[in-house]
This record gives structure tokens, sequence and C-alpha cells, in this order.
């Protein structure tokens, strides 16, 4: 029986959620939330904290978060429907049920997925046998894609015609399946225009292996007319993309058998690097569907192995949010590498042309952090004296987001080293940028003050969403979505813009836009705006001249090196102004642009209302 939506509402607005925790955990009010030590794992300094306000928890140490009905569930070791029936017994709410909803809801899903299998086998035969299928099946043998591993992976065809699937499959799928299930929506005369027109379709599976959705790529050539070069099934009951990982249902045996029965899974970007790998001996290998990966993903993966190996075109793997994946290997267990792939090259590519190169690449993966570091020092060996500060500034920038102590300290030995600079002379840049974090931990902004002991630790990007949250007139105009590093952030942007708070954010997200949603409830807001938007901005600009820097040097190009220095300047001005809203302002405006924040990374979702913007943190 599945409990009516509303009723579950109501039980969430008459549950106290620092009463019902505090019958848990010992609780003390610490500003405008309550904290107390974690119920999930074993602390001495509190990290635990709660909104009262939103009726959110997050815990600093482990990550932990949700709402009432999560902590029962956590803690009573119940289902969603039991601990909802807990809180409502404790409140005097009478629930009410749904007693077809469940049934129906599985007998739903298993239709959708006979759907989504109809168009599949109709797709894959156009491909095999129609005649306007000849330049795809060109395009896949340009790839090295073979008749065998086509069949093998039912890779398919969407012909050019307005509604080719809706026509064929007509006789046996009503419109509205059709529409659910992803493959068709509504023209403006109310019929049915096919998902995908002229484009060589690659079927996602899920888990268990039932096809759930499609990626589809234009034909080279046909970009202008025929859209962006990847599309994906748009989100549906069956295809949710940050939980999905095209080829797990292929690799999940070898995830585990890799390494000599240790594990391993590579995760990669595309659906042909997928099928390039598995073509050249790596059949463990999977790749994201048209998303950053996700602690989903992450979640789902770990079930497997505890060993990823990053096997991203190089900047994007270093454009990742790197304090995101530090978390997930402390909370899920788990170890991140990174396959150092030449620069312009994907798996696919190098596993036709150069299978040894890309074998040594995957047997000699280099850790995260040694990645980020060596990303952050490349060319420091011709630098001068001036430029090796530099380059040892931009690598202690990345090791800083390292969580260890320790750690830390063992590789600023490492960059004095290939910098050529004594240990102690760089140890003042590292208790600067602790002390950065501790003003930041504070709400303070400026050169002075001392490291918080509050468990609250937002990053200058977190700052920035706080302001939209708690002070959104502080919030400039010209801030666009683009100029935060991380996927999730940029959507939490877009939706708070839109109109959202924080309780409906929390409704609305999948698992880790959630997790992100339920910290910035416990996180205290910045009393300094001008000083967080000067350094976000500043941040952002960081990350751009990198990149500027490594395409410069690749091509050659004399105006990517204007754009380089006059990105610098801007950045240096903003720098001496004391974060001057203007000198903001004006660096903002040379990074504004799809490219203007985290390289490689998605661009910033476009919702034109605040349905779109939450259907995009799901």
């Amino acid at each position: 029986m599945v409990i009516l939506a509303e009723d579950v509402a109501r039980v969430r607005e008459a549950t106290d959620v620092v009463r019902l925790i505090s019958a848990t955990v010992a609780l003390r009010k610490a500003g405008r939330r309550w904290q107390g030590l974690c119920p999930f794992h074993n602390e001495k300094t509190p990290s635990f904290s709660v909104n009262a306000e939103e009726g959110l928890y997050y815990c600093f140490g482990c990550g932990a978060s949700g709402d009432a009905i999560t902590f029962v569930r956590e803690t009573e070791g119940l289902d969603f429907a039991a601990g909802v029936e807990v809180l409502a017994a404790r409140a005097g709410i009478t629930l009410r049920y749904d007693d077809k909803g469940e049934a129906a809801q599985s007998g739903r899903r298993k239709k959708l997925v006979e759907v989504v299998a109809a168009a599949v086998e109709w797709y894959h035969e156009r491909l095999l046998r129609h005649a306007d299928a000849g330049a795809a099946r060109g395009y896949l043998r340009s790839r090295g894609i073979d008749g065998e591993q086509v069949r093998a992976f039912k890779l398919g065809w969407a012909p050019r015609d307005w509604d080719a699937l809706s026509r064929a499959l007509r006789q046996q799928v009503p419109p509205a399946a059709l529409v659910d299930a992803g493959l068709a929506y509504r023209n403006k005369r109310d019929g049915l225009n096919d998902t995908f027109r002229a484009r060589v379709l690659f079927p996602v599976f899920d888990v268990r292996g039932d096809p759930v959705g499609f990626g589809g790529r234009i034909l080279p050539g046909d970009d202008e007319r025929a859209g962006p070069k990847y599309k994906n099934t748009p989100e549906s009951p069956l295809y949710v993309k940050s939980r999905l990982l095209y080829g797990l249902n292929w690799a999940k045996d070898a995830v585990v058998r890799a390494r000599d029965g240790e594990g391993e899974v590579i995760v990669c970007e595309g659906y042909t690097d997928v099928i390039g790998l598995r073509g050249a001996g790596w059949p463990h290998a999977v790749a994201t569907c048209g998303t950053a990966l996700t602690e989903d993903h992450v979640k789902i993966l770990s079930r497997f192995t505890k060993r990823i190996l990053l096997a991203f075109d190089a900047d994007a793997a270093g454009a990742a949010a790197a304090e995101r994946i530090y978390h997930w290997e402390s909370s899920h267990g788990l170890d991140v590498f990174v396959a150092e792939l030449p620069e312009g090259a994907d798996p696919d590519d190098l596993a036709r042309r150069a299978p040894e190169e890309l074998r040594q690449k995957l047997e000699e993966p280099r850790s995260f952090l040694d990645y980020r570091i060596d990303r952050a020092l490349e060319g420091v060996e011709g630098a001068t004296a001036q430029g090796r500060v530099r380059f040892a500034d931009a690598a202690l920038a990345a090791l800083d987001e390292h969580p260890s102590e320790i750690v830390r300290d063992r590789y600023l030995v490492t960059v004095a080293d290939r910098c050529k600079l004594d240990p102690d002379l760089l140890r003042p840049t590292v208790e600067r940028y602790r002390a950065a974090r501790g003003r930041r931990a504070s709400g303070g902004g400026g050169p002075s003050g001392a490291r918080s002991d509050e468990p609250a630790d937002p990053s200058i990007a977190e700052q920035v969403l706080l302001l939209r949250v708690h002070a959104p007139a502080e919030v400039p105009g010209w801030m666009t979505a683009r100029l935060f590093e991380s996927d999730i952030e940029r959507r939490i942007f877009t939706a708070l813009a839109r109109g959202a708070s924080l309780r409906d954010l929390q409704d609305a997200a999948g698992d880790e836009a959630a997790a992100s949603v339920a910290r910035l409830a416990v996180c205290e807001p910045p009393q300094n705006a001008d000083a967080v938007i000067g350094q976000f901005v500043y941040n952002a600009a960081t990350r751009r001249i990198a990149a500027l820097a490594r395409e410069a040097r690749r091509s050659g190009d004399a105006a990517l090196g204007r754009r380089l220095a006059e990105t610098q300047l801007a950045r240096d001005e903003l720098l001496a102004s004391d974060w001057s809203p203007a000198a903001a302002e004006r660096l903002a405006g040379l990074l504004d642009g799809p490219s203007g924040g985290a390289e490689g990374a998605e661009e910033a979702p476009e919702a034109e209302d605040l349905s779109g913007a939450m259907e995009s943190l799901r």
C-alpha cells in the first residue's frame, strides 16, 4: 500500500525535527542551528547539525543527511512507509492509503520497459537493414565499431522523419505511453513528434538489464540542423541520468573480477568509450549518461568495487569537484584514480590507434590528488623564479582541498621540491589558506580572524548559495550559474534564483543534490557579501586562467594568449581592490560563457521556470 503524498507532507510539517532528534542526540543551540554528536558514526567533536526551520539535518563528518522521515528510517531500520507511520502516530495524524498504488506503479514500470524495448528493436532493425541508415553504418565503421558490436550493444538509427517511430509503434503502443517513456512529445497540433531524429542511438539499460532510454549522436556534418551533438532521453519514470551508468549491466561481473579479484571500474564519458574499451579487453568500463559523476553513481558502483578509475578527457577529469571526490573516498571507503590520457584523446580513440599506450595509462593511473597537483605544476620546469612561486601557489591551492592535514603536509614537500623552493617558504601560504577557511566558516571575509571551531565550513561557492537563500538582494544580477564549478551547485543556484526554498529543493532533489541542500540548511550565512562574491569570482577566474594557459601552450594561439593576459590582469585588479564589486563584475564579464566556470563541465541549466529548474535536480 502507498501512503497518499499529501499525508506524507502533513507528517513532515507536523514533526518537530529538533525534538525528534533530541530523543537520540543531545543537541545544543549554535547560532541559527542545533548541534550534537552524530548518531551515525563515532566522533568526539560534534559535527552533526540540525536546521529547525527547514526540518533538515547534515553531518559534516560522515555526510549523513535528510529530514525527519529519513532520521527515523536510519535510526530504527524502517522502510519509508513504516517511518512515516511512526511519525504519524506521534503527531496524531491518520494516514490514508492508495491500496492499488503500489501494484499500479510496478505494472506501469513494466509497461514502460516494454515500450522502450519495442523502440530498441525498431531502431536496431532500422540501422541494420534500411537504406536511410547507410551513413550511420559508415560512421560506426569509421569509429571502429563492427557489425558484431552493433548487435551486441543493440545500436540503432533514428530516421530524419518527424514521427517515424510513433507511426511504426502506434498499433501496439498508446501515444501516452510513448510520451511517458520519453520517446515522443506532443507538438502544437497535439500530434506526436519523435524525441530522436537523424541520430545514431545507443540504448541505455539499467543495472538489471532493462532498457530505459537512449543516448543519440548526430552524424558528422549535421551539427547545425540537428541540434547538439549528443541528446539523451528526457527524465522519465525509467530514465534518471544521475542514477544510470551506461554499460553497467554488461560490466558488473567484470568489475568485481578486475585486477585479479580486487575489483575496479573504469568510468568514461562516452558510449563509444565503453564499446571501444570492451573491444580492447577492458570489459569493466561504464559511462555517465550526459551528466557529471554523481554520488548516486558512486553509491551504485561501491556495491561492486571500492576502486574507481576516471578515464575522462584530461581537462574534464581535472575540473571535477575535488572536495566532492575526497568526500566520496572518505564516506564510501573508495580509492579514486585518474588515467592521464593525452590532451584531446579519449579511451575509444586510444583503443583504436594506440592500444599499448592506453594499456599503460590504465595500468599506471595516478591518485586523484597526484593528478590535481601535476596539472597545477604543468610547465614549472621551464619557469622563472617568480613563475615557480606562482606555480607553487596554484599547487598549494589544489592541495588545500584535501581534508587530511597529514596528507597536505607530506605533499607540501613534494611541491617545494618540484618548484625548487624551500618548504619553509611555502608554509606561510598553507597557513594563509587554512586561515581563509577559518574566516569563511565564521562568516568573515577580511584579512584577520581565526579558525572557527564550528563544524560548518562552507566553501566560497556554498557561501554564494547561502547569500542567495538568506540575502538575495546581496547577490548581483550579473552573477550567473556558469561561474560555479560544480554541476549540482549550478543547478541549485538556478532553482533558488527561480524562487525555490531549501525545503522545496530537498523534496525535489535526487540523493546528491538533497545532501548538498541539507548541508546548506545547517550552514551559517556569511556576513561580508562583497568579500564572498569577490573571492568566488576570483576562484572562477583562477580555474579559467589555468585552462587558457594549457590551451595557449598547446595551440600557440596568440589570441588565447591575449585573452589569458587580460583575464590575469582583471583577476589581479580584483584582489588588489579588496574585493571591489565593480572589479568583480568586470572580471565576471570576461568569464561569462559556456566555459567561463568549470572547464569540461556540463553547461548551466537554462530552465525557463521553477518547475524546469527543480526537475534538473532530480
